[in-house]
C-alpha cells in the first residue's frame, strides 16, 4: 500500500490540514502571479506625459444649428465649436474699432485662421473657451444689442470673473482685463460636416 493510500485510508489522519496547505499554497502562487505581470501591464499605459498631450477628437457639426455653440474636450481645455450664421458673420466687421486686436497679429492661432472670420469656413469657429486673462471660462452671448454689456455689443462671449469680452471671432474688445483674443487650436475639416480637432488644417 502506498503511502498516499495509507494517509487517506488511515481514519486519524487529518487531510482538512493538507487541504488548507495546497490552497493557502495555490493563493499565494496567484497573489505572486499577480505581482509579476501588474507592473508588467501598468508599463504598457500611456505615460502621463502622453496622456497630457492628448489625442486628436471628432466633432460632427450636423447636430449644431446655425447660431448655436458646442462645446467639447481636448487636452484638458474646453473646446468651442460655434455655427455661426451669415449674419454672425456680417457681424464681425461692425466691431473691428472697439478690438484691441482686429487682425489678430498678436494672438495664439493657426496660419489658417489668420483672416477676417478666424475662421477655415467663415460660418465654423473653434475657440479654446479660457479667457486670456486669468482662464475663467466666458459665457456665450450672442443676444444684441447688449448694452449690459458693450454699447457696441454683436454678440460674442463674457467673461464673468472679470469682465472681459470678445466678439464672435474670439477677438477682444479694448478696456478688458484680458490682453489678447481666444486662442484658436489646430483643426481640419474632415468633410463639410465634420471637423478633428488638435490636428493641422495644413497637415491634411
Amino acid at each position: 500500500m502506498s503511502t498516499e493510500s495509507a494517509i487517506h485510508g488511515n481514519p486519524n489522519v487529518d487531510t482538512s490540514r493538507r487541504r488548507f496547505l495546497t490552497l493557502a499554497a495555490s493563493g499565494m502562487g496567484v497573489v505572486g502571479g499577480a505581482a509579476v505581470v501588474w507592473p508588467l501591464l501598468a508599463s504598457l499605459r500611456p505615460s502621463a506625459k502622453a496622456q497630457a498631450a492628448g489625442a486628436p477628437i471628432t466633432i460632427d457639426l450636423a447636430p449644431i444649428e446655425p447660431g448655436q455653440k458646442l462645446t467639447a474636450s481636448w487636452r484638458g481645455k474646453a473646446i468651442w465649436v460655434v455655427k455661426r450664421t451669415p449674419e454672425m458673420v456680417a457681424s464681425l466687421t461692425k466691431v473691428t474699432g472697439d478690438l484691441i486686436d482686429p487682425d489678430s497679429n498678436s494672438s495664439k492661432q493657426p496660419e489658417y485662421t489668420k483672416n477676417a472670420d478666424r475662421a477655415i469656413k467663415p460660418e465654423v469657429s473653434v475657440l479654446i473657451a479660457n479667457c486670456t486673462h486669468l482662464g475663467c471660462i466666458p459665457t456665450f452671448r450672442p443676444d444684441h444689442p447688449a448694452p449690459d454689456v458693450h454699447a457696441n455689443w454683436e454678440g460674442g462671449f463674457y467673461c464673468p470673473c472679470h469682465g472681459s469680452k470678445f466678439d464672435l471671432a474670439g477677438r477682444v474688445y479694448k478696456g478688458s482685463p484680458a490682453p489678447v483674443n481666444l486662442a484658436i487650436p489646430p483643426h481640419r475639416f474632415v468633410t463639410d460636416a465634420q471637423i478633428v480637432i488638435g490636428e493641422d488644417q495644413a497637415a491634411a
